[in-house]
């Protein structure tokens, strides 16, 4: 009987968990998380925050006893080494772990600066529901926040914080908004939407220091205000967070969004290759016989790029986990590549971006900008494939323009429909696919987009 042992039990460990118990009824299965609360979407912690689900809705199961029917053990504590020699797991409990067969799935830990505050009352990452309860408390109509970074997870998170009225200022330290999935002027038109929507946005800044507010000279008035039983006035209050080039904020609630990194520090000397993520193959195995990786530790090699890459998005932790729990089973499964989709709305503003969309040695782009529109479309080729784009306020065809990425449709005449004309995407779609097979997908696309 196989012993499969998975480390993470976010929607990657639990997936995986379940495939192996499908397809190998007869094996031990142990997922291994370290929080209290059953396993949970991040991805859902936005709509707790704004009241849409309670956190019983950010569960990735809803019944109480599915892993206990499916028979799976699950362990609570954090992996702290892996020995792949003995193969055993180490866990932060005191607690050993012989495996068969490993699936690592930890996902990512937040990026914590190192800016003096940090350890602050008031300064809280947006990572757990344990994060989440402590930001809806102060969050509240009215209440001054701050957040510290606006990627594409950052600008989730100020979506929810809108919705909740709070005063709100953004701090990147980019030279735009989502620098990692826009170009200057895509990034600098979320920026303007989001100031037209009553966000204060700082970009190419960063934080200094944050500090109580009472600090400095209103400490004294505070005193002394204090002392007379008057309390002290709101500036008096809270947090004071220091900007670079001489600004200071006032804050009730400072969030540091400031990115995600693998949570793979455990496995320093177990010989498992490592770079920014969990280095794999095609079958999500790792350069060790039996160890797998899935999800946003997972370094995954992706086809249509020709590349590894760590992708920390839901359905690209759905997918390896099935790949990998095949093969953990026995079963042969490749992946086909590593998405990279990215579709945010920051109030209201829709965006996107797909593939390489900076571009590639020796490709060609083209842009459309309707600034007075607030609309700005720019597509990346290699020869007459479109090898990436990306798009702020235009709707149209968003799957159409996943699926020529994704797809590496040869466009042939088409790209050059396309260079003097962006906006034909469905027309090249259509016009290139019918001919390589791909017409079926247009035709999902049609409906999707």
């Amino acid at each position: 009987m196989t012993h499969h042992v998975i480390l993470g039990a976010g929607p990657a460990g639990v997936i995986a968990a379940e495939t192996i118990r499908k397809h190998a009824p007869a094996d031990t299965i142990t997922l291994v998380g370290d929080e209290a609360e059953p396993p949970y979407s991040r991805m859902a912690i936005p709509y707790l925050l704004i009241g849409q689900i309670d956190e019983g809705g950010t569960y990735l199961r809803k019944t109480a006893d599915h892993y206990q029917r499916l028979r799976i053990t699950q362990v609570r504590a954090k992996a702290s080494a892996v020995d792949t020699a003995q193969r055993t797991v180490t866990l932060d409990n005191g607690q050993t772990l012989a495996f068969d067969k490993l699936l690592i799935a930890t996902g990512s830990h937040p990026v914590r600066p190192p800016i003096p505050g940090m350890d602050s009352p008031g300064v809280h990452p947006c990572w757990t529901l344990e994060d989440a309860r402590a930001i809806a408390a102060l969050a509240q109509p009215g209440a001054r926040v701050l957040q510290m970074g606006a990627g594409f997870i950052g600008c989730i998170i100020m979506e929810a914080l809108k919705q909740r009225g709070v005063s709100l200022s953004v701090v990147e330290m980019g030279d735009r908004m989502v620098p990692r999935m826009m170009g200057p002027t895509a990034g600098g038109m979320i920026r303007d939407w989001c100031e037209t929507q009553g966000v204060q946005v700082f970009t190419g800044t960063k934080v200094e220091a944050i500090e109580p507010a009472g600090q400095g000279g209103g400490g004294i008035v505070s005193k002394i205000a204090g002392a007379l039983g008057l309390g002290g006035s709101d500036e008096d209050k809270g947090l004071t967070v220091r900007l670079s080039g001489g600004r200071s904020v006032k804050a009730d609630l400072v969030i540091s969004a400031t990115g995600v990194r693998p949570a793979i520090g455990f496995l320093k000397d177990s010989g498992i290759t490592c770079l920014l993520g969990v280095l794999t193959d095609e079958h999500l195995q790792t350069n060790v016989p039996g160890v797998y990786a899935a999800g946003d530790c997972a370094e995954a090699f992706d086809k249509v790029s020709g590349k590894t890459i760590v992708s920390a998005i839901q359905p690209n932790a759905a997918e390896q986990a099935r790949v990998a729990a095949l093969n953990m089973v026995g079963q042969t499964a490749e992946l086909k590549g590593v998405t990279q989709i990215n579709v945010l709305d920051t109030l209201g503003l829709i965006s996107t971006s797909f593939g390489n969309w900076e571009g590639v040695p020796g490709g060609e782009h083209v842009e459309l900008t309707d600034t007075a529109g607030g609309r700005h479309l720019s597509l990346q080729f290699k020869g007459d494939v479109m090898v990436g784009c990306n798009s702020v306020g235009w709707t149209e065809h968003v799957g159409v323009m996943r699926g020529l990425v994704e797809g590496q449709v040869h466009l042939g005449p088409w790209k050059d429909s396309l260079m003097a004309d962006p906006t034909r995407l469905m027309d090249a779609y259509l016009g290139a696919a019918q001919g390589q097979g791909h017409w079926s997908g247009a035709d999902d696309t049609r409906r999707r987009a």
